[in-house]
């Protein structure tokens, strides 16, 4: 198997850890990059072996408008500074993948500034989907052009255009034979091209053994990205939804029913669909923030942790620190921290606790990497399920509810240790009988032999209920903001994710309405049906029968739906992420990724 079968990652936003200047003057480079030394140790004792690091190379603002792709960002160093960071975290025993932002460029990329001073004597006139010498932007340069999310900041790049993906292709040669990275998160994976990513994919088999692509998915069939694309992973939303909502509603059948039909894509194989587990990420709010009940983040991480799939925790969270969106940007999800006062903060410790003890138990337990999915026991405020292979066998059971509750896991019989808590188990009969505590959790792995191999981790303390935030001092909560300067005003200022704008509205209960809603007949009886229901104004949305690439965004809308009302139940859920869901080309590869 590959290294990142059984990866944990840590995820960084280094423009806002290290608290550089939202907008990029382009003077002289100021070594920041160096700053994460100390960070890179407390990554490895916490138990983590791979760190996914990025926007990292020149840019304007927040980092996704990308102005040179073979020099890193001089608000965080020079190319040796991140020389020096990646050959620091191979000493430490940890991969590196960088954000590779290959959909869409910045203004001030070379090509697009060729284009606007030589128009079209350009001979890059080809290099931008949908560029129109006729037309006009919002920055008023004289010509328009397809853009990512409405954000004329971001010029989409034509993926179909030879010189383009040979230019790509060299920028990941040099990132390997420079830095000597590990592979390569792909962002918006979901709106580039397939037959893009298929030669990325090619590239990757060529730079690097086991070189990782791993792809940034919000909707649609996630196997499709894997399957008819060729990357390695993608992220898995689906999962990071249920993990926050399934807690906040004591609701474990959502979490279960969301694994269930992930693996049910993988046809029965863990190994069939890789995926990117995570609670919260630089897009989101922080898991913390989004918990009702904050002992919830115990029983959480021991899903996130042994759930099919590979963890990721975002820089901060493993402290349990604060994160909500506001102002118009995603600056506060990417605080700068200060490493030591953290570490020194005691109300903190159960929470690191947790995080380096799941850490070290994962990488001691096969099943939890490699292991077949077996669901044990569901309700809606206890879930019990095993992950197995042929030597290793791992149980685990988390409690939602503010009690105590006893469980039943049925398991092959022999010795087990209660991972969390040191005890052990007499399983002879093949039944773990356990009590979880109230917000609970635990790992029962079974025991081979007098010399077992497994970690002797101390008993993890109990995640307080009440809140950080509560419990600590003004100046703590201003440690747990960091200081970040004022937003910036400038026109294109960073778009919120697609996927945050879907998650807040859905945390909303009201009906899906408008253009998106499908003819509910359809929904119940999965045929397709060419009428949905009406507009806003009035008016049926007719799905037309032409290319996908051709339909509206409604008319994507109602195809969405109908497909999935051929594949079973649409819950309201399901109809509001359709409906939130506005871009156009998220729209065709999510309709096309349906089998």
């Amino acid at each position: 198997m590959a290294w990142y079968d059984e990866a944990i990652f840590y995820h960084i936003y280094p423009l806002g850890l290290l608290g550089c200047p939202r907008e990029n003057d382009h003077g002289d480079p100021v070594h920041r990059l160096t700053d994460l030394a100390p960070w890179v140790r407390h990554i490895s004792r916490s138990g983590f072996n791979a760190i996914y690091i990025g926007p990292l190379f020149e840019s304007v603002g927040h980092g996704y408008e990308t102005t040179d792709y073979r020099q890193l960002d001089r608000r965080l160093g020079t190319n040796e500074d991140l020389k020096a960071f990646v050959a620091d975290c191979h000493k430490n025993n940890i991969k590196v993948i960088f954000d590779g932002v290959f959909n869409h460029t910045g203004r001030d990329f070379f090509a697009y500034r060729d284009i606007k001073e030589n128009r079209e004597n350009s001979r890059y006139l080809g290099w931008y989907s949908g560029l129109n010498l006729g037309g006009n932007n919002s920055f008023n340069d004289g010509f328009s052009y397809d853009n990512w999310g409405g954000f004329d900041l971001l010029a989409r790049l034509n993926q179909k255009n030879p010189e383009v993906q040979g230019y790509i292709a060299d920028v990941i040669r040099f990132w390997v034979d420079e830095f000597d990275v590990d592979g390569i998160r792909l962002d918006a994976a979901d709106v580039l091209d397939f037959d893009f990513m298929r030669m990325l994919r090619r590239v990757a088999d060529e730079v690097k053994p086991d070189f990782y692509l791993m792809g940034e998915v919000i909707h649609g069939e996630y196997i499709r990205w894997e399957r008819d694309a060729g990357i390695h992973a993608v992220t898995n939303y689906h999962l990071h939804k249920a993990l926050f909502s399934g807690h906040n509603d004591h609701n474990y059948f959502e979490i279960a029913h969301t694994v269930k039909r992930l693996y049910d894509m993988a046809g029965g194989d863990p190994m069939g669909l890789r995926l990117y587990n995570f609670a919260d990420n630089h897009d989101v709010e922080r898991i913390y923030s989004r918990l009702n009940n904050k002992a919830h983040f115990m029983p959480l991480h021991v899903l996130l942790y042994t759930l099919p799939g590979i963890p990721s925790v975002y820089y901060g969270s493993e402290f349990a620190i604060e994160g909500k969106k506001g102002g118009g940007d995603d600056w506060g999800l990417r605080p700068a921290l200060d490493l030591d006062a953290l570490r020194k903060d005691d109300s903190r410790k159960p929470y690191c606790e947790l995080i380096k003890a799941l850490g070290e138990i994962r990488k001691a337990v096969p099943a939890l990497s490699y292991g077949v999915y077996e669901q044990l026991l569901l309700t809606n405020r206890q879930y019990g399920f095993a992950r197995k292979t042929d030597n290793s066998v791992a149980a685990v059971a988390v409690n939602n509810d503010d009690n105590p509750a006893w469980m039943d896991l049925h398991v092959p019989a022999g010795r087990y240790r209660a991972m969390l808590s040191g005890a052990e188990i007499d399983a002879a009969g093949g039944n773990i009988h356990c009590e979880i505590g109230p917000a609970g959790g635990e790992i029962y792995v079974k025991i081979e032999g007098e010399k077992d191999g497994l970690p002797g981790t101390e008993p993890v303390s109990s995640i307080p209920a009440g809140s950080l935030k509560e419990q600590g001092t003004k100046a703590e909560e201003a440690a747990d903001r960091g200081a970040l300067p004022e937003t910036s005003k400038e026109p294109g200022a960073k778009p919120e994710a697609v996927q945050a704008k879907a998650e807040e509205s859905s945390d909303s209960k009201k009906e899906l309405t408008g253009p998106a809603s499908v003819n509910e007949n359809a929904i119940r009886t999965g045929k397709p049906d060419k009428v949905s229901e009406s507009k806003a104004d009035g008016e049926p949305v007719v799905i037309p029968d032409k290319p996908y690439e051709e339909m509206t965004v409604p008319e994507l809308q109602a195809a969405i739906l109908q497909k999935m009302a051929g594949n079973g139940v649409v819950t309201d859920e399901m109809k509001r992420s359709v409906s939130e869901n506005v871009w156009h080309d998220s729209l065709v590869n999510w309709v096309k990724s349906f089998r």
